[in-house]
């Protein structure tokens, strides 16, 4: 029974065989001709007006397909001067970004202000409890009072002690014209011995009245001295503890947005500890990274665009190039400063970045005309000159909403839109172009 199925399977697939694959074969052997070879092409009419000659186009659609020959749609595309553009993506980041850090040791006694909240510069962001710093400021400022209070007195002694010092010069010199006069009467007989003895007596005397003056003068100026050091070091130690006293008051640097809570009330806060996180978002930067082979193409102050999630358009300037590639993608990074008053970018949001560069010639087209070739790489299908496919690598520009523009095609060429996927290198194309208006 097995064997009769078989049997009838293998007979049944031999007719279908004849029927479908070698159907011009056995209707020939049978001696029926087909609609083809009954055809006479001289008996066909003329519809062509006389005078008048078909487009090579209407020709092409008129004619009827030659075996092998596929139909495809085209369109004819024209090269157009566009604004090239270097595409990249990226994320925003804060213009800046900052931890407020406590300088000093105490509690806080401020109210927390909740995160999400718009603070200005120099506003008070964490209050700690002033304890003895106040006291130390007072004494610190008395004690610089006290020292400057001195001054006056210190200073009145240098006038004394010159003065000491002239009077005792003039009594040395008095006391040598003295000696003198002694000596030279004690030679000639006039003077006793105990006059010229008194007169030594009295220039010894008068020599050491000024060297007590030169000590008190320089006691008076190592006084002046001593007295500015003490005056420096009270002015420095009033400098601490109003220091510390600024300290209590934690404000923000910059205007800008809290990320989290400020400290809360009654945390001990010692050096170091956060208070707060600050950002700047107006302006906001974008931040991408530019291969090698295209960072020669950017400059600063370039014109840049970019599309955030969500549709989201923005335009801003280049404001830093990178000098120095990074060492694992070897690529550049590239700083965009745009606006951002309503503080509607958020710092870490993705984006799609075009910097303006020079312009070049491109082609639109749409994305569903782009294909691969055997070895991968991008392009399009076009009508050659003999009427066959041909594959055109392409290089994408950009990619907008009325479709994609390309470059590395002639400047004029014949673009397959519907039925790339279906021919390849020199197969003959049939092709109906349609109206665009680009």
């Amino acid at each position: 029974m097995r064997i009769i199925s078989i049997l009838t399977a293998l007979v049944v697939m031999a007719v279908l065989y004849g029927v479908v694959i070698e159907r011009d074969r056995l209707l020939g052997f049978a001696g029926v001709s087909t609609p083809a070879e009954s055809a006479d092409p001289a008996e066909a009419p003329d519809s062509t007006p006389a005078g008048t000659a078909q487009t090579t186009e209407q020709a092409a659609a008129a004619a009827p397909a030659e075996e092998g020959t596929v139909a495809v749609i085209a369109r004819h595309s024209t090269a157009q001067e566009i604004d090239d553009a270097v595409l990249l993506r990226g994320q925003s980041q804060a213009f800046r970004e900052v931890d407020v850090l406590s300088e000093t040791t105490g509690r806080v006694i401020s109210e927390p202000l909740p995160k999400g909240s718009a603070v200005d510069a120099g506003q008070l962001l964490c209050e700690l409890d002033p304890g003895t710093s106040g006291a130390s400021l007072l004494e610190a400022e008395a004690a610089l009072a006290e020292a400057q209070a001195q001054r006056p007195q210190v200073e009145a002694r240098v006038p004394e002690a010159e003065a000491t010092l002239a009077q005792a010069e003039a009594q040395l010199e008095e006391a040598q014209i003295t000696l003198t006069a002694a000596e030279k009467l004690s030679e000639s007989g006039y003077s006793s011995r105990t006059t010229l003895a008194s007169a030594r007596a009295g220039q010894r005397a008068a020599e050491a009245g000024v060297r007590s003056a030169e000590a008190g003068l320089k006691s008076a100026d190592s006084g002046i001295d001593s007295l500015e050091a003490q005056i420096e070091s009270a002015r420095a130690a009033v400098a601490r503890a109003r220091t510390e006293v600024e300290n209590l008051s934690i404000t923000a640097p910059f205007a800008g947005v809290l990320e989290d809570d400020t400290a809360e009330l009654g945390a001990l806060m010692t050096v170091g500890t956060r208070c707060a996180t600050v950002l700047q978002l107006d302006p906001i930067r974008l931040v991408g990274y530019v291969p090698e082979a295209d960072v020669a193409r950017v400059s600063p102050g370039a014109r840049a665009g970019a599309r955030l999630v969500g549709e989201q358009q923005v335009t801003g300037e280049v404001t830093f190039i990178a000098r120095r590639a990074d060492e694992t993608t070897r690529t550049f990074r590239v700083d965009i400063t745009l606006p951002n008053p309503d503080l509607a970018i958020r710092a870490g949001q993705t984006a799609e970045i075009a910097i303006e560069a020079d312009g070049a010639m491109a082609h639109l087209l749409p994305q569903s005309a782009l294909t691969l070739d055997d070895d991968g790489r991008l392009g399009i299908r076009a009508v050659a000159a003999g009427g066959t496919a041909q594959f055109l690598p392409v290089s994408v520009l950009r990619d907008t909403r009325g479709g994609i523009w390309v470059s590395g095609l002639p400047d004029r060429v014949d673009v397959i839109t519907v039925g790339q996927e279906y021919v390849t290198d020199g197969v003959p194309v049939r092709p109906s172009f349609e109206e665009v208006v680009q």
